[in-house]
């Protein structure tokens, strides 16, 4: 089969396309024929072992163990291990692969955990499945249980017009939140369109320094200090991290919590823990139209490496997603 393989970490110019050996599922696991596999950040955090400590959670100290990424998929079933009840054959399916330093949704075929799939909402196509497993999920868990999120609370997402963000925005209204979102100039109309309350367009307005304060501040892009999301926070409110810089993401770890526990504003990062209880929760958000992936743009397997570079420059709308054709023959 034909896969993006890596042998060592670095850039996405390490990438390349690969005749490789079909997975075999283990007993408790699923052989899925990919058909789509949408494009998150923490490829790229795995791709280049930033920050270094991805090398100590089961990816590979001195280079890469699992030689594919990939890890938001939705596909068919081919093959069943001898323990797997919940699915069969020719089921389609979405899941998460990132759990325990697996990925390999980069490829033509791949196995998966049968705990990690759900069945695939039949009114999506597998290229807006994918987009959700990693995304979604990562807003489900901030916003529910981080944040906390009560119905009518003012809630804010900064980078509303990512791939995390798009998704933040629909479930704090599905929430019964006042969301107000964060995004471009080029992206106002959009964030507006899936239902954000109010948009600041940040090239125009910096909403650290105006005087509206709000009980949840959901961050999955950009940047600013951890002190000006505080200070627009309301007496009791929470601020989550999800996503941002490198220097945003150790201000949450390190500082968040004394900041937490030396007053009543909660700071904190989230940590996103894939499980089917929560997929299964998004499918039947998906299935109730309450949620609509939004998809930017769609690469074929071979481009994997621009598609990386693309989400890496920060400007996405909604999901990237690669579409893997069953039926390319090109040779290597």
């Amino acid at each position: 089969m034909r896969a993006i393989v890596y042998h060592t970490y670095g850039s996405p110019d390490v990438l390349k396309l690969e005749e490789v050996q079909k997975p075999v599922p283990q007993d408790d696991e699923v052989l899925i024929q990919v058909h789509a596999v949408s494009v998150n950040a923490g490829d790229l955090h795995v791709l280049r072992a930033d920050p270094f400590l991805i090398r100590l959670m089961g990816y590979g100290l001195l280079k890469p163990k699992n030689k594919i990424l990939g890890a938001a998929i939705a596909g068919r079933i081919e093959a069943i291990g001898g323990n797997v009840k919940q699915f069969q054959p020719g089921d389609d399916v979405f899941g998460d692969l990132s759990e325990s330093g697996r990925r390999g949704g980069f490829a033509e075929y791949v196995c998966a955990s049968a705990d990690a799939l759900v069945l695939k909402p039949s009114r999506l196509s597998f290229e807006e499945a994918s987009a959700v497993p990693v995304a979604a999920v990562t807003a489900l868990q901030g916003l529910r249980d981080k944040g906390h999120i009560q119905a009518g609370q003012k809630v804010l997402i900064y980078g509303a017009s990512g791939g995390v963000g798009t998704f933040a925005v629909q479930l704090a209204k599905s929430f019964g939140a006042e969301v107000t979102g964060v995004c471009s100039t080029r992206n106002v109309d959009m964030v507006r369109s899936i239902g954000a309350d109010q948009v600041i367009d940040y090239t125009q307005e910096d909403f650290t320094k105006n005087e509206q304060r709000y009980d949840l501040i959901f961050a999955a892009n950009g940047y600013h200090p951890i002190s000006a999301y505080k200070r627009a926070l309301s007496p009791r409110g929470m601020y989550v991290m999800t996503g941002g810089s490198t220097a945003q993401m150790f201000q949450a770890m390190l500082l968040g919590p004394w900041i937490s526990m030396t007053g009543s504003k909660k700071m904190g990062n989230l940590l996103k823990k894939s499980n089917q209880k929560d997929l299964a929760l998004m499918k039947e958000l998906l299935e109730a139209s309450k949620v609509v992936p939004v998809i930017d743009r769609r690469y074929p397997l071979g481009e994997v490496a621009e598609a990386l570079r693309y989400v890496e420059a920060g400007h996405a709308q909604g999901k990237v997603v690669i579409t893997v054709d069953q039926n390319n023959n090109t040779s290597l």
